[in-house]
């Protein structure tokens, strides 16, 4: 009697639980949003290759794009809304993260660096991507790390975890290095390619897609150590647990 008793609780219990995820999911402010808008607003790096760039016919593509449309999926079920329009706004390193606390976009896919002073404005879902800073240089400069950098110049872009790892490593090492900002990855290869600068300074994998897309790859490589540790994450607004609960539920699968 007190098996079948338990057992018809937790029947009722699956019952009244499925019943209340859909309710529950409504109390998202973001997906409140998405569904009034009946569109979902994805922001995407441009030359973030191979995590987010624009193909040939002008179109987003690339590993953390694929993640972020398995979860407008997700959202169309859980909204019920199988045309929800997708609508994706082009960012950089300096907008992404004011876009996404501002609301503009819903969820960012690019090559963004999940820590703590960047979870003050945003929510990262789970890990997606580890690597760390190091070098890009030119085939023959004789810069083999940063410690070959001393009297030579780098480029970092600005808003970047690079760019505090890179000053700090500098600071540590007490070596002479002029820096010079730029806004994306493809400025930082024209300063490459026009002698301007000695070195670019950026997560791995994003360098070995900058070569992997330069005019002639031959001529560039990657050098040195890591000198920083870079999760990334997909971005999210903050403090919106069941829309964050179904971003998760999705990367997670």
């Amino acid at each position: 009697m007190i098996r079948t008793l338990r057992t018809a609780f937790a029947v009722a219990a699956a019952f009244v639980l499925a019943g209340a995820l859909p309710a529950l999911a409504q109390e998202s402010p973001t997906l409140k949003k998405i569904k009034a808008a009946g569109e979902m607003s994805i922001g995407h790096r441009e030359a973030s290759v191979p995590f987010a760039f624009m193909d040939q016919a002008g179109k987003p593509q690339g590993y953390s794009v694929d993640l972020c449309l398995k979860i407008v999926d997700e959202v169309k079920k859980e909204l019920n809304l199988p045309n929800l329009k997708v609508k994706f706004v082009a960012i950089n390193a300096q907008t992404r993260i004011p876009l996404i606390a501002n609301g503009t976009i819903d969820i960012e896919c690019g090559s963004t660096t999940n820590n703590l002073t960047r979870a003050k404005q945003v929510d990262f879902l789970p890990v997606t991507f580890i690597t760390g800073s190091k070098l890009l240089v030119k085939k023959g400069s004789g810069i083999k790390s940063l410690a070959d950098m001393n009297g030579k110049r780098a480029s970092i872009s600005s808003g970047t975890t690079n760019e505090k790892a890179l000053l700090a490593e500098i600071e540590k090492r007490k070596i002479k290095v002029e820096t010079v900002m730029v806004k994306d990855h493809p400025q930082a290869m024209l300063n490459l390619e026009s002698g301007r600068v000695d070195a670019y300074a950026s997560d791995d994998v994003l360098l070995y897609g900058m070569i992997s897309t330069a005019k002639d790859p031959s001529q560039w490589e990657v050098v040195g150590p890591f000198f920083s540790y870079d999760p990334y994450g997909l971005m999210i607004p903050r403090n919106d647990s069941d829309y964050r609960l179904l971003a998760t539920r999705t990367i997670a699968d």
